[in-house]
């Protein structure tokens, strides 16, 4: 009797699971007013049923519209999953294979080494291991293009490999780009069409576009916001962005450029993803179980990064990337989730397979310390795991390496060496080139050298001298991230080659101005 009333006793004092944390949506609007953040969206799902799926705060910055469980957020990398979702339905339909060679699929694909292109998988697209460096390309989207898809992949043929094929781990966007236009050819549906109409629509996902015209036509969404005007992004005034300006080129689609998702429609994906393709409330499937296990099971080992105190309890002992999925541990559960971002918007989706739960949040502004806390003060309320205040962790953690690197652009800044340039301005002008990203154009303008990246409307700006041959971007639009530049002059004083480099030293990935190398243009491809 004892035994059974000891039992009882335990069973009484573990939380109960059948909701969120209690208090939760008053501890997320306090947490949301502190950080400063407009907007947040959550969708909950608990043994199939959504249990929330809310909106906190507002649409725009000064505005009045609220969000509510049909707004729209962009979703960033989370629309990964939703490309993988579509090549599952057409391996399902045994119109290709995951191990089917892309070149067999998607003629005229090439990388940059002969071997890889013949040897490249539809699998390989999906798992990061290309031989591609981290966020190798991205500049031809980033942070708008004029180039349609298919110009944007042709491009590849360009990039030089940082490591062999295969060899390791190194995020990349280009290549799920790839994987739409593989979609197209195999389907005859651009990738935005084809994800409507198949994924979306199929999974009862009512409020979700990928196309920007429906996007930009739909009242209930939310703008994009940045921290800008201080010494580095993130500092500064919460600015509402333009979205057609702080966008990502369309391009970038299927890589999670210009998806928007509501958190009602999230909570469908999560039923989805827990039910292993099975659709809600029917006996139908947007995918099957045998393609619901290959988007589960990992490809590639991703490199511990370590985290320092106090965040260490979050570092896993494993962490693997999937067919648009991280896998990995979280004190000993095993975690599929995935991120996304793109300029003033973020997104989470995270499932915890052996409890049958999962959640989403999509926030409009940069404020990962608010994602990232709530997101493990949800895991140890679904694993019964001590806790810590890790919003607040986080923001520390965030406010430090701020900080810090504003402290290191700073001192940057206020020791120029005051020599150069070494030739009159009009010497710098001309056209220049380089072999991946294309065209640009140095001019002189009244307030002296400007820079155009053809390829990227409204990447524009003025050059302001810095010391020696080097001068820093001031772009018109003060979202994009700085870079200085470098002119290389040959031994008859000519410019010979451009390079770039971003400011500061917490600049997006993305932002792959490293891997740029122009010289006029009649001497690169």
């Amino acid at each position: 009797m004892k035994a059974v009333l000891a039992i009882a006793a335990l069973v009484l004092a573990v939380p109960a699971l059948a909701d969120p944390p209690k208090g939760f949506d008053s501890r997320v609007e306090m947490l949301r007013q502190q950080i400063g953040t407009p907007g947040v969206a959550i969708a909950i799902v608990e043994n199939g049923k959504v249990v929330e799926a809310k909106g906190f705060g507002v649409r725009a910055l000064g505005g009045r519209d609220p969000v509510g469980p049909a707004t729209l957020f962009y979703n960033g990398s989370t629309t990964k999953a939703f490309t993988v979702a579509a090549l599952a339905q057409l391996v399902d339909q045994g119109r290709i294979g995951w191990d089917d060679k892309v070149i067999d699929r998607l003629p005229g694909f090439q990388m940059y080494d002969p071997w890889v292109t013949r040897e490249m998988t539809i699998r390989d697209l999906l798992v990061h291991r290309s031989g591609l460096g981290l966020g190798a390309g991205d500049l031809l989207f980033v942070p708008t293009s004029n180039r349609t898809r298919a110009e944007t992949v042709e491009r590849l043929r360009y990039i030089k490999p940082a490591t062999s094929f295969r060899s390791g781990y190194a995020y990349d966007n280009i290549l799920y780009m790839v994987a739409g236009q593989l979609i197209e050819a195999v389907t005859g549906q651009t990738w935005e069409d084809y994800v409507d109409d198949h994924v979306l629509k199929a999974a009862g996902m009512v409020n979700s576009t990928t196309r920007p015209a429906r996007r930009l036509a739909t009242a209930d969404r939310v703008k994009p916001h940045a921290r800008l005007g201080g010494p580095i992004r993130g500092l500064g005034a919460l600015t509402v962005l333009d979205e057609k300006e702080s966008s990502l080129g369309e391009n970038s689609a299927p890589a999670g450029s210009s998806m928007m998702v509501s958190a009602q429609d999230m909570g469908r994906w999560l039923q989805i993803q827990l039910g292993h393709g099975k659709l809600p409330d029917s006996d139908g499937r947007l995918f099957s179980a045998a393609a619901s296990d290959q988007m589960w099971s990992p490809v590639v080992i991703i490199p511990s990064r370590g985290l320092p105190p106090p965040l260490q309890a979050e570092d896993a002992m494993f962490q693997t990337y999937a067919l648009g999925w991280d896998v990995h541990d979280y004190k000993g559960a095993k975690i599929v989730s995935h991120s996304g971002a793109v300029f003033g918007g973020q997104a989470i989706v995270v499932m915890i397979p052996e409890k049958n739960v999962g959640f989403a949040m999509m926030i409009n502004a940069e404020d990962g310390e608010l994602l990232k806390g709530l997101t493990n003060e949800l895991l140890d309320h679904y694993l019964q795991k001590p806790t810590q205040d890790w919003t607040a962790d986080y923001i520390a953690f965030k406010k430090k390496r701020l900080a810090m690197a504003a402290n290191m652009v700073g001192a940057k800044e206020a020791q120029p060496v005051a020599v150069g340039p070494s030739l009159p301005l009009e010497h710098y002008a001309g056209h220049f080139a380089d072999s991946w990203y294309g065209p640009i154009t140095i001019s002189q303008g009244k307030d002296g050298l400007r820079i155009a990246f053809e390829k990227s409307p409204g990447m524009t700006g003025r050059l302001e001298h810095r010391q020696y041959d080097t001068f820093r971007t001031i772009w018109d639009n003060a979202a994009y991230e700085k870079a200085d530049v470098t002119f290389g002059l040959d031994a008859q004083g000519k410019v010979a080659q451009i390079t770039m480099k971003a400011a500061s030293p917490l600049a997006d990935f993305s932002w792959d101005y490293q891997d740029l190398l122009f010289t006029p243009v009649g001497t690169a491809k």
